[in-house]
């Protein structure tokens, strides 16, 4: 009952915004597995992945440009029928005191609330819900079983870490001893060097979308009319898989002949920025309306109000937001640093470079020490930077 009664509607709204970005991931994704070369073996799958494989091989941009078309009405269609209503009926969970803000709205739903077509086919449901909460009295036996339930030996936490810590020692065993089987020591280090070349992108990329994403969310989170706007516009592009502009991208840099160590590099947070920019505006629009009047009434303003209300009460959001983009650029490294135009082949110096070339070739050894020291880097990282920094803004700047 706490569940479903407390904690599934606290966290409804945030759920449905991540769930908007994992759809947005998940395209980039299947756009990327329905074409796939390992070895003398070529898989292509029936999808718009397999179209844009052809359409870069062709070097048609004409077919890139409906591929792009399509993917904006498809996203169009399940953002009016699907996202669009269950935003609008999330905000009935949503926590705000503030009088005067005008709720989002949907059509599908507004029509669904209104059928009584609908209304008789979910009353079943309904019955069955509500029923589902109806705890029975705690009797003599329900008391019984309670206290064998609690005499019940179980697993302390230390026992379950211990077992966990077997497990995973046992697989990185196997894994170093296949990788070492078809490797030298020399190849794991250049697997490093090119794992620290990546990190170096991620690190500018995810900093450089900060200092673009975190002033613009802040003032749409703060503003309702300008949230009313934006958001559904930034909904909706985050929702395009980011790697249908791939082409576009790569043949400006075959035409311009810049840099691909460069210019690869924005390709891996395209899609991945949107976590920032999201999860910023959340933290905007959490700040309590008290806080907010408390400060214009002392007449707190300029970079003052950013560095006393703003960043403080965004920064749990913003690490969130940062985390989850980081992982998604490391994905999205594989896929953006080599890159190709008709015969035109770009490639970036890198760690999700050299992954590509070895499932180009089939080679499995290599194919999975470059996993595993992706693997490695992002574990250490959110371990050693993310974790504690995440623990830090918590404790700090949490509010209530």
């Amino acid at each position: 009952m706490q569940f479903w009664r407390l904690e599934v509607p606290f966290a409804m709204p945030q759920l449905i915004w991540n769930m908007m970005m994992s759809m947005s991931g998940s395209w980039f994704f299947v756009v990327a597995s329905e074409a796939i070369n390992v070895g003398d073996t070529t898989i292509m799958l029936p999808g718009m992945g397999s179209y844009i494989a052809l359409a870069i091989e062709q070097r048609s941009l004409a077919a890139v440009g409906w591929a792009i078309g399509t993917m904006l009405v498809v996203i169009l269609i399940y953002d009016q029928l699907l996202f669009r209503p269950l935003v609008a009926w999330a905000d009935r969970f949503r926590f705000e005191q503030e009088v005067g803000v005008t709720p989002p709205k949907s059509w599908v739903l507004s029509t669904l609330r209104r059928s009584g077509v609908v209304a008789t086919l979910t009353r079943p449901l309904s019955v069955v819900w509500q029923r589902s909460f109806q705890r029975p009295p705690l009797g003599a036996g329900n008391k019984l079983a309670q206290a064998r339930s609690q005499e019940r030996p179980s697993w302390s936490d230390r026992g379950w870490t211990a077992l966990v810590v077997t497990m995973a020692a046992l697989a990185l065993w196997q894994v170093g001893r296949f990788i070492l089987a078809g490797v030298s020591l020399i190849e794991v280090s250049k697997a490093v060097l090119l794992g620290l070349a990546t990190l170096t992108r991620v690190i500018v990329l995810i900093s450089l979308a900060s200092l673009i994403w975190v002033p613009i969310g802040v003032s749409v989170g703060t503003r309702p009319r300008a949230a009313r706007i934006f958001q559904p516009v930034a909904q909706f592009l985050a929702a395009f898989p980011a790697n249908l502009l791939f082409p576009i991208v790569v043949s400006a840099i075959v035409v311009l002949k810049l840099n691909p160590d460069i210019w690869l590099s924005p390709l891996m947070i395209l899609g991945t920025q949107w976590y920032i920019f999201f999860n910023v505006i959340a933290g905007a629009t959490a700040i309590p309306s008290e806080l907010r009047d408390c400060g214009t009434n002392l007449g707190v303003c300029g970079w003052l109000w950013w560095r006393k209300i703003a960043l403080p009460a965004v920064f749990p959001y913003y690490v969130t937001g940062a985390i989850t983009a980081s992982g998604g650029s490391w994905n999205a490294s594989i896929v953006a640093e080599v890159a190709s135009w008709g015969d035109e082949r770009l490639q970036a110096y890198g760690l999700g470079a050299y992954i590509a070339q070895a499932t180009e070739a089939g080679d499995f050894h290599r194919i999975v020490l470059g996993i595993a020291v992706m693997s490695l880097f992002v574990v250490v990282i959110n371990r050693t930077f993310w974790r504690p920094l995440y623990r830090y803004a918590e404790r700090k700047f949490r509010l209530g």
